[in-house]
């Protein structure tokens, strides 16, 4: 995905106290090629009639001001004071989490895309979806008579358990592998008219232009954080991953991760590495943005991966490399606490 301006980095972000999670999002969606190309077009603001607080004009003013800003750093001041409406549970000077901070911001966006849409489903063909949204499809198959259900759902960002993992792809070649429910999960299987043993499997059904995904670092049972190296590529192939495994690679290109550092979850600084127009790496620490290489991006404990599809495997945009979901099967996106965030 090209940008169609190319220039040095913008401007670093100042931390105003305990602001680090706001710093590192920001500088991520505003080095998120379709998302800051869109925005700097204008096509929002010339057209949004959403009265007082809109976030898709706050983003691009945002972005606009930070590649353009011959300071090194700026103050992000309007997301500080319309942080209530980005995310009511968020408290200016309190550390947040950057991850639950991202959902809100995409939820924020898109929900001013929605101002002038009342349509429901309007709601998975706004820029936010168009760019960050995906579909996951699960197939639920009875081990008796081999029914299969199929059921799919949208989603912006994929959450991904690494407690016993090494790398992303081991991660990934785990969840598309099938799983037997078990009992509480009790299927009934509408062939064979009664409950029986069935297995699962999720898949990729179609791909998002830009791929989020949330390494959790927090383990669910303890609350402790997973302070464990996991490696992760700087081109990753999803075409394994996906419910049509067959065709050319489908590969996605890393452009920015987010890093957390400290001992705990509840505690500690977050930072960021972004790739910027030009091509090069920087490493994006509050108001600092210093040079760096892919080695040293990919030999982070990282905590949020953007992975934006390549644009010389262009995937033939024109010919989706799998069908749109059945819309009578789609979940759509309602509430914050549903975000198009999915746990693989």
């Amino acid at each position: 995905m090209d940008w169609q301006q190319r220039q040095r980095p913008g401007a670093g972000l100042f931390n105003l106290g305990n602001t680090c999670y706001i710093n590192v999002i920001l500088q991520c969606l505003t080095y998120t090629p379709p998302l800051a190309n869109y925005l700097l077009s204008y096509q929002h603001s010339q057209s949004c009639q959403q009265q007082g607080f809109c976030m898709m004009c706050t983003m691009e003013s945002h972005v606009r001001k930070v590649l353009s800003s011959s300071a090194t750093a700026i103050l992000p001041g309007a997301v500080l004071r319309d942080l209530k409406f980005i995310g009511e549970e968020f408290e200016y000077g309190r550390q947040e989490n950057a991850y639950e901070f991202l959902r809100c911001t995409l939820d924020a966006m898109h929900r001013a895309c929605l101002s002038c849409h009342l349509d429901v489903s309007s709601e998975e063909t706004t820029i936010v979806h168009q760019i960050f949204g995906g579909f996951m499809k699960s197939r639920v198959t009875c081990l008796s008579c081999q029914a299969v259900v199929d059921s799919y759902k949208a989603f912006l960002d994929v959450s991904l358990d690494i407690k016993a993992a090494s790398s992303l792809t081991t991660v990934l070649e785990d969840c598309v592998t099938p799983k037997q429910l078990d009992q509480t999960e009790c299927f009934r299987c509408s062939k064979c008219k009664k409950k029986a043993a069935a297995s699962k499997k999720v898949t990729v059904h179609r791909a998002p232009r830009v791929l989020t995904l949330c390494l959790e670092r927090a383990d669910q049972w303890t609350g402790t954080k997973i302070s464990k190296f996991v490696e992760y590529p700087e081109y990753l192939d999803l075409r394994p991953y996906m419910s049509d495994t067959a065709g050319e690679p489908l590969l996605c290109s890393l452009y920015a991760i987010v890093v957390h550092s400290g001992d705990t979850c509840l505690e500690g600084h977050f930072l960021c590495y972004a790739k910027a127009s030009n091509g090069l790496w920087y490493k994006m620490d509050d108001e600092s943005v210093d040079n760096c290489d892919i080695h040293t991006v990919l030999g982070q404990q990282a905590y949020l991966l953007f992975y934006a599809r390549c644009s010389d495997v262009k995937m033939r945009e024109t010919t989706p490399s799998s069908p749109a979901p059945p819309s009578a099967h789609s979940t759509t996106i309602h509430s914050r606490t549903n975000m198009g965030s999915m746990d693989w």
